[in-house]
């Protein structure tokens, strides 16, 4: 391509992002690696930043090494704070040192106090900027300090007390409008909620979620306000949370992105096939236990699928339940009995109304009153039985320790095969002789 061909190309990019700056970020994140790191080349310093800021933290990682040192610098100084210590800490650790030390202090000083907490904790999504205001103090003093040192808020500002400590809020509409000789401490209120910078994303959505705040106020052990989570970074969260709930549960990685490398995705998806696979077998070894009555009476092996159908899906539907409700903490390990017991009613209820369905069904197509009879006898058990397995799995793994999204659909499938296949066809050998 010729040079001019390249600078026309260059310029047709800078209107683009100059007059459509959202959309042509959002459609950078598109791009193949190569294409982004010549992109971020190509443009101005306020624009490169914003596109490396969009990218999946494991992507621009790998753009940022990429990058000439001088434009790297420039993303990690000027980009935000969270996302910057987000990819950083996934860089090997002299190339991590490399550009820590060639920061400008205050930058440093803020990576480093963000990098040192585990990975999606509070202590790496808040913001260190905040301005610590204390109780004593009148409006046109707090005022005058906003003016100065133009902290990032939104809508509420964090009081101290002489320690330190967080002690209360205050809304920026109420202060801009208060007596200038009014102090502070007769306009605030009491903080709604609060975490340690050590607590989980899931702890700081379930925050979020359950008092409704614009921000989050991020402590240490003593109380002392170390940084806040702000709105958006809270909206993010919540959405990551939620969409890392759907990946897991049917094994895949958290990690995986829609532009991921074949050879990322078949890592973290292989292995959950494999189980899957092992899981398929145990439940085809059932069906072989039967082999003879299901060779005597061809009919069985077509209604298969119809009995183990309905089970999944009634465990199906009680797992999405009680994964939600142990996700929204409207429910703990020790509700499991009282959620069990509406899951057997409501399965034992469904069972009899489609079982009634589905007997009229076998009876009009075979004409066989005992094989109508076995596989409404299995769809009522089958069902009861999925229903209390949707409800079981995931509060063993949760009481094992383990997160039960991770694994809950695979193991669930396997319980409502095996139990469906059981069912039906132990019920059709004992009752063969009305086949």
């Amino acid at each position: 391509m010729s040079v001019d061909a390249l600078h026309a190309i260059n310029a047709l990019n800078s209107e683009y992002f100059r007059h459509f700056t959202d959309e042509a970020v959002n459609n950078s994140v598109l791009l193949s690696r190569k294409d982004q790191i010549e992109l971020i080349k190509t443009q101005s310093v306020v624009n490169a930043v914003q596109i490396w800021e969009h990218l999946p933290q494991d992507v621009a990682a790998e753009v940022l090494v990429a990058l000439p040192d001088e434009l790297a610098l420039q993303c990690l100084q000027k980009g935000d704070s969270v996302h910057a210590a987000r990819v950083i800490k996934r860089l090997a650790p002299d190339v991590f040192h490399y550009y820590q030390e060639r920061l400008d202090t205050g930058k440093r000083q803020e990576l480093e106090i963000l990098v040192q907490y585990p990975e999606d904790s509070a202590g790496t999504l808040m913001d260190v900027r905040f301005l610590p205001l204390y109780e004593d103090i009148s409006v046109r003093e707090a005022l005058h300090r906003i003016r100065k040192s133009k902290p990032k808020f939104s809508r509420y500002l964090f009081l101290l007390d002489e320690q330190g400590k967080l002690k209360s809020r205050i809304g920026i509409q109420q202060l801009a409008l208060a007596d200038g000789d009014e102090k502070l401490s007769n306009l605030c209120k009491p903080v709604l909620a609060a975490v340690v910078a050590t607590a989980t994303r899931e702890e700081v959505v379930e925050q979020f979620e359950v008092h409704k705040v614009t921000d989050l106020p991020v402590v240490d052990v003593q109380g002392r306000l170390l940084g806040v989570v702000l709105h958006d970074v809270l909206v993010d969260e919540s959405l990551k949370e939620t969409s890392l709930d759907i990946l897991t549960m049917v094994g895949v990685s958290k990690d995986e992105r829609g532009l991921s490398s074949v050879g990322f995705v078949v890592k973290k998806r292989l292995p959950w096939l494999l189980i899957n696979l092992a899981t398929a077998f145990l439940a085809a070894s059932v069906v072989g236990i039967f082999e003879s009555t299901i060779a005597q009476f061809t009919a069985l092996a077509v209604l298969l699928p119809v009995v183990a159908g309905q089970s999944g899906n009634t465990g199906a539907q009680a797992l999405a339940v009680t994964m939600r409700g142990l996700a929204l903490r409207e429910i703990g390990v020790s509700h499991w009995w009282r959620v069990a017991r509406k899951e057997t009613g409501a399965g034992f209820i469904n069972g009899i109304a489609i079982a009634i369905t589905t007997a009229l069904g076998v009876l009009v197509w075979s004409g066989s009153i005992g094989l109508a009879m076995v596989i409404a006898i299995s769809m009522v058990i089958s069902m009861i039985l999925a229903g209390i397995s949707g409800v079981i799995i995931p509060v063993l793994l949760l009481r094992v320790g383990q997160d039960p999204a991770s694994s809950s659909s695979i193991i669930l499938t396997t319980v409502t095969d095996v139990v469906g296949f059981f069912s039906f066809l132990g019920i059709a050998t004992l009752l063969s002789s009305m086949l």
